[in-house]
């Protein structure tokens, strides 16, 4: 009895393991999208991917106390993926809210990057891993939008290969 009642203990924690989005985590369903994010826009994808066939855009959805523009990928109405731009001089703040909702990255570093003839580009990132699952935060320090994206198996490699 106590077994069964630790492993259900466990089964019903599963989920808040999945990266999310204001409670819209991967493996999510598209009705979940729409109730998380009312003025999003659900349409087929304009391009053939074994990744996704849907996405959802939306311009203005806070995460963390910072506006975002996200788009969010579905295969057969299960969540991908899902990816956050927002204002550079957002960045500490949504590095603090991620932190607090997915704990400490697995790495966290600012490659310098040279270049002939101009100046060398820095640029920050941030990577949490959890089995087939994936979350990267990219910041070019000089640029004006940083962006994060979460995942689930080969969606980063999948999404834009030409069929």
């Amino acid at each position: 009895m106590k077994i069964l009642l630790s492993m259900l203990l466990c089964l019903t924690a599963l989920p808040a393991l999945a990266y999310d989005l204001n409670g819209v985590a991967l493996g999510g369903k598209e009705i979940d999208v729409k109730r998380a994010m009312p003025s999003a826009l659900c349409k087929p994808l304009e391009w053939k991917s074994d990744a996704a066939d849907r996405r959802c855009d939306d311009a203005k959805v806070p995460v963390g106390g910072v506006e975002t523009r996200v788009t969010v990928f579905l295969k057969a109405d299960a969540i991908q993926a899902f990816e956050v731009r927002f204002d550079m001089k957002e960045l500490e703040r949504m590095k603090v809210h991620l932190r607090k909702r997915w704990g400490e990255p697995l790495a966290e570093a600012t490659e310098v990057i040279a270049r002939r003839d101009k100046p060398e580009r820095k640029v920050f990132k941030m990577r949490w891993e959890k089995g087939a699952d994936r979350a990267l935060l990219v910041a070019q320090l000089e640029k004006k939008r940083a962006s994060l994206e979460a995942s689930r198996g080969s969606f980063p490699v999948e999404i834009y290969r030409i069929k």
